[in-house]
């Protein structure tokens, strides 16, 4: 039943890839822009000083004289092959353009993923833990601090303070470990603390179980008890929690790398949105896209190690 349990999840997960493409494919398509003059722009070339003969020649280059069902099923099939096509503003293959940029923002979203993790069950555990009130009730309040400031205000904010007041940490760019810490820290503070005040309830609800007072009274300490016992049973409820918030962090990588002025996807994205260069656009929409359903995927067969009640669950339904 386990294998039935995973071939499902990965069905659902390549559905979601179908359902991304096919909805960029019709939103691109109907964008009001002409490919053969962004590429022809792309040379200093207009589509006047071309004859008709000679720009039907050009969009039969480029499949662009298709009905739209066989450019669809063309892009689709390219897709499966994993060729993005051609640049139509910089004239080459999308993966050239793709896969240097790739690197960098996954470096970035792996370094926030992980700040994620260790503050958000790090606040939780010690939320629960501590008994000295003040410090509880200040570990409980942070989260939400943490939750209602957007991350380009996060990220302006780190700016000014560590990189041009302090002078510790550099602004911008893309070279070297240091530039990671700002924009890192900029996406781990709203996604952690989320984790945290999900955790942090979870847990209290555990603790609370008659199957604690059991692990109490055979005379476990309380770190064993809550580490051991509760957090195990209070990761399902963050641990999904966790799926969504960490497919958000890559795709909120694009946007942190517009602020912090980084060489990755983000740039990759602005850069052919403001050239409506609609097969990079429709690339890096689909690499987010997989990287989200491929995170959401490694939780969900997570799930059953955690408890595996959830394949029970999924076999009677």
């Amino acid at each position: 039943m386990m294998l039935r349990y995973i071939l499902g999840r990965l069905a659902q997960a390549v559905g979601v890839l179908w359902a991304v493409f096919t909805v960029t494919f019709v939103v691109l398509y109907l964008l009001p822009s002409n490919p053969v003059a962004l590429l022809l722009a792309a040379g200093d070339v207009q589509v006047e000083d071309l004859s008709p003969e000679q720009l039907a020649a050009l969009e039969a280059k480029y499949g662009l004289d298709e009905p739209v069902y066989v450019q669809y099923f063309d892009q689709l099939w390219q897709l499966v092959r994993l060729d993005f096509g051609n640049s139509i503003s910089k004239n080459v293959p999308v993966s050239q353009l793709l896969v240097p940029r790739l690197g960098s923002t996954l470096a970035l979203g792996m370094t926030a993923i992980l700040l994620t993790v260790v503050v958000g069950v790090a606040v939780a555990y010690l939320a629960a833990y501590v008994q000295w009130r003040p410090a509880r009730v200040l570990l409980r309040r942070l989260p939400a601090v943490g939750v209602s400031f957007p991350p380009f205000f996060i990220g302006l904010l780190l700016i000014q303070v560590f990189a041009f007041s302090l002078g510790w940490l550099p602004a911008t760019g893309s070279d070297g470990w240091q530039t990671l810490i700002l924009p890192a820290i900029t996406m781990a503070i709203p996604t952690s603390a989320m984790l945290a005040q999900v955790l942090t309830r979870s847990l209290d609800d555990s603790l609370a179980e008659p199957y604690i007072t059991t692990a109490r009274a055979k005379g476990l300490s309380r770190h064993v008890v809550q580490a051991r016992h509760a957090l195990r049973n209070a990761a399902l409820p963050a641990l999904t929690l966790l799926g969504m918030l960490l497919g958000a962090t890559v795709a909120e990588a694009v946007v942190v790398e517009t602020v912090f002025t980084r060489d990755g996807l983000g740039r990759l994205a602005q850069e052919a949105v403001l050239a409506q260069d609609v097969h990079v656009v429709q690339a890096v929409v689909l690499v987010v896209a997989a990287a989200f359903v491929a995170i959401n995927l490694v939780v969900d067969l997570i799930y059953p190690l955690i408890d595996p009640r959830v394949t029970h669950a999924h076999r009677t339904h």
